[in-house]
């Protein structure tokens, strides 16, 4: 068993470090290699050995912005508290985090982020997000799920089964503000991120409205 587990290592290990080495030809040139050929041939490796992770550069990107993602996961899970926080808290924490993994990779995801056509004041539907997508949206889920269990998100008409949606594209807005952000520490980016969440929560949350749509049935009902 030990010999497997180690083996495993070995072989995410390796993953790992061809996606740094990318990383690094990016940031380097500007634009990814030329041929998987050329890249391994950098790397010294043969180009079989890309593949035994990787089928292209796309899906290479695909599985760094994923990997963000699983980082950020990881960390805030690490923490006993976080199973303690409310959904809101859960969001808000996921966001901080997620901040803090990019920070180390700052460089790299400016350059991307940059090189993508802008919608507004968040980042295009790109390809490359994809896994991150899938990914952050099955957890967008898990979240809704828990808020509606304990009241803390109503379903509305409409909108209700849009939630995740929502999520995703404030997660992009928040990569995107971050990117552009020259405040110290990224001030402006934990302002942007507390609105942005409470925001949707108001929207996802009970709130005025729904008080009053409560009496209302209620005065009905008392006829």
């Amino acid at each position: 068993m030990a010999a497997t587990t180690n083996k495993e290592k070995k072989t995410a290990d390796q993953g790992e470090k061809l996606k740094e080495a990318y990383i690094d030809y990016l940031l380097e040139h500007g634009q990814a290699p030329p041929s998987v050929y050329q890249f391994m041939k950098m790397q010294k490796k043969k180009e079989s050995v890309f593949y035994d992770y990787f089928n292209s550069f796309s899906a290479l990107e695909k599985e760094i912005w994923k990997g963000f993602f699983d980082e950020t996961i990881t960390r805030i899970q690490s923490d006993a508290v976080y199973m303690e926080y409310s959904v809101r808290e859960k969001l808000l924490a996921f966001y901080y985090t997620m901040m803090e993994v990019l920070k180390n990779n700052r460089s790299y995801v400016m350059l991307r982020v940059n090189q993508m056509p802008t919608q507004g004041r968040r980042m295009p539907s790109n390809e490359v997000f994809s896994r991150l997508k899938e990914a952050f949206v099955d957890f967008a889920n898990e979240l809704i799920a828990e808020g509606k269990e304990i009241g803390e998100i109503v379903n509305r008409p409409i909108i209700g089964n849009r939630y995740d949606e929502g999520l995703w594209r404030q997660l992009q807005f928040v990569i995107y503000f971050w990117v552009k952000d020259d405040s110290p520490n990224f001030e402006r980016t934990d302002e942007a991120i507390e609105k942005a969440v409470n925001l949707s929560f108001d929207i996802m949350g009970r709130g005025p409205i729904d008080a009053a749509v409560d009496f209302a049935k209620f005065l009905y009902q008392q006829r």
